[in-house]
């Protein structure tokens, strides 16, 4: 495939090259026949004046083409830049062959006007040849109406982006009718050809009058009530194919392909507002670094090896006792990053002698801890695996990372630490006291970062609800008032990896996860992408909150204030100081009662060393 790719790109400039010398030869030439009435005076030839003129202009055109990329474009995605391109290339070697022929005395006489003639009609030819196939296209082909028929909403940039990929796949049986806005500006207006027909309150009758057959929402992410509405309006009129672009953050260099054009998920209909990152300061906290995961096998861990792998570490160990899960993730990314060196760890993180060996061996530079036990109904069940795991294991990651002279130890934390429920909870909320009380001992800096639920992860409702949809229902919600925060899962490791360049130790940092959502409208919202009706053909049930579980997930304690930093995403906890000795003879509590799988003992343990943890007995 690359040396197919490679014959073509080779194909592509020696085409160009080819016409460009024979379009600047027969603009000589012309520019000759213009100025002198179509009979050029024997003496320009016999004296060379236009043989020399033709040199002159070839050697220095084709360098200036070249210098501006002229021959590195493809005539499916050509546009104004590349006429501006053009129009340089034309200037600079105007401007070179002029100085040449001041300079040289066998001009001496002829006519200066040729020389302008000449390379305006070599921006008119050049710049033609470059827009044929476009010409072509827009004059003979947008009319065609054959191909499957698709509406755009939204007649921005983007709609804009998405028409302009789709008239240059015209050979693949697409057929834009046209589009839909609610912006008043740019109703009835013609883009590229294709009109704007009306509003997003029209989408049913426009699909039934143009014989729609799909919809592209090309919508920016923050309008959710347009694209939620559009959605819907795009279902009741029938349509089966309603896709949408990839988020900002997906689009590389500009251009949006079909290729990347997907199915509506449940992401778009939140309202989450576009994501921005000091990438910079990113790469150069990860950049040539020794890079541990631990949880990689797991939907947040698996995710920050993906992300982290983008900003050129100098390797990667990914850490699970899921060795199905360890093997996917490491062959993806061997797949992915070829060039990256990734080391594959089967280890419990309870496993202290294996921790404490595989930390010598290996000097990780930047610690991120995912690994833990999240599953509240499952730890209110087994307190003393919620122990072992989410405290005891990491307390050993710690004080490996602490004592081997990582640099940095990012512990994952949840919204579930605050004012904790549940053991998960409260474990979660251990944790983060474990890391404030080690950032005190040498230089390893320990941070917690704590955010809510991250949509698609494994056990995680939306996959639940899923599930039950494709079944035919009922969808379970716990209860109608149950609301939770929700982020994507590329979002929420992209602002841990920012908050954890940014922290200096000691910190627990609050991720902004925007608005809560209810658990009842995200079902609804589910049931009908799916193309069904709620209470309908999917029956939705209440059954009850599960043990632990709360209606609503705070990010911060009551007593806790917050402290804004340059990104506002991204928040500071004001947190109490942890008292070492109290710390120290919780933990060695805990870690009996849990040996001895005492569960009442271990909640009130708990209940000591987080004063805010609240049982439901």
């Amino acid at each position: 495939m690359l040396q197919t790719f490679t014959r073509t790109k080779k194909a592509r400039i020696l085409f160009f090259l080819a016409t460009d010398i024979v379009l600047i030869l027969l603009s000589v030439v012309f520019a000759f026949l213009l100025r002198f009435d179509w009979q050029i005076p024997s003496e320009y030839i016999k004296n060379n004046v236009l043989q020399s003129l033709m040199l002159l202009c070839l050697v220095f055109s084709l360098p200036a083409f070249y210098f501006f990329g002229l021959y590195s474009f493809t005539w499916a995605f050509v546009s104004i830049y590349e006429l501006i391109s053009l129009a340089k290339a034309v200037v600079l070697s105007f401007i070179f062959s002029a100085a040449s022929i001041f300079v040289l005395k066998n001009f001496i006489g002829f006519p200066r006007s040729a020389l302008l003639i000449s390379y305006f009609l070599i921006f008119i030819f050049c710049g033609g040849i470059r827009f044929a196939k476009r010409i072509y296209a827009e004059l003979f082909k947008i009319g065609d109406g054959g191909g499957e028929r698709i509406l755009i909403a939204g007649a921005g940039w983007v709609g804009e982006q998405v028409l302009r990929n789709i008239l240059s796949l015209r050979g693949k049986n697409y057929f834009p009718i046209g589009f839909i806005d609610d912006d008043p500006a740019k109703q009835k207006i013609s883009i590229h050809g294709c009109k704007v027909l009306g509003r997003v309150k029209d989408i049913p009758e426009i699909v039934k009058d143009r014989r729609v057959e799909e919809m592209i929402v090309a919508f920016h992410s923050s309008e959710t009530s347009l694209i939620r509405k559009a959605v819907e309006l795009g279902r009741g009129a029938g349509l089966k194919k309603i896709k949408t672009i990839p988020s900002t953050a997906e689009i590389i260099e500009g251009e949006i392909s079909l290729a990347n054009f997907r199915d509506v998920q449940i992401e778009d209909l939140l309202g989450r507002a576009p994501l921005v990152l000091e990438t910079n300061a990113i790469e150069n906290f990860i950049k040539n670094k020794i890079i541990l995961v631990t949880g990689a096998a797991g939907s947040i861990g698996s995710e920050l090896t993906r992300q982290v792998a983008k900003f050129r570490p100098k390797s990667i160990l990914v850490l699970d006792q899921d060795e199905t899960g360890i093997f996917n993730i490491s062959e993806e990314l061997k797949a992915r990053f070829p060039k990256l060196p990734v080391k594959s760890l089967i280890a419990d993180i309870c496993d202290k002698a294996k921790i404490n060996k595989a930390f010598q061996d290996l000097k990780p530079s930047i610690v991120f801890h995912a690994a833990a036990y999240k599953h509240v109904p499952l730890m209110e069940e087994h307190p003393e695996e919620a122990v072992k795991n989410n405290i005891s294991g990491t307390e050993i990651i710690a004080s490996a990372a602490l004592g081997n002279g990582a640099e940095k130890f990012v512990f994952i934390s949840t919204d579930k630490a605050v004012n904790p429920t549940s053991v998960m909870g409260a474990t979660k909320r251990v944790g983060e006291m474990i890391c404030q009380n080690l950032n005190q001992k040498n230089h390893t800096k320990f941070i917690s970062v704590r955010f809510g639920n991250v949509l698609n992860s494994r056990g995680s409702v939306i996959p639940i609800f899923k599930e039950q949809i494709r079944k035919g229902g009922p969808v379970e919600v716990t209860h109608p008032e149950m609301k939770r925060y929700f982020m994507m899962i590329s979002e929420a490791v992209l602002l841990v990896l920012q908050a954890s360049q940014m922290g200096q130790g000691g910190e627990v940092f609050v991720l902004d996860m925007g608005r809560p959502v209810k658990i009842l409208d995200l079902a609804r919202e589910m049931i009908k992408l799916s193309g069904f009706r709620p209470d309908q053909d999917i029956p939705i049930v209440f059954t009850k909150p599960r043990p632990g579980e709360k209606l609503f997930e705070e990010i911060l304690a009551a007593e806790e204030g917050t402290i804004s930093t340059w990104h506002k995403k991204i928040l500071k906890a004001k947190l109490t100081q942890v008292q070492e000795d109290k710390l120290k003879g919780g933990l060695a509590e805990l870690k009996q009662f849990a040996e001895n799988w005492d569960k009442k003992e271990i909640a009130d343990a708990l209940k000591k060393l987080v004063p805010s943890y609240r049982t439901g007995d």
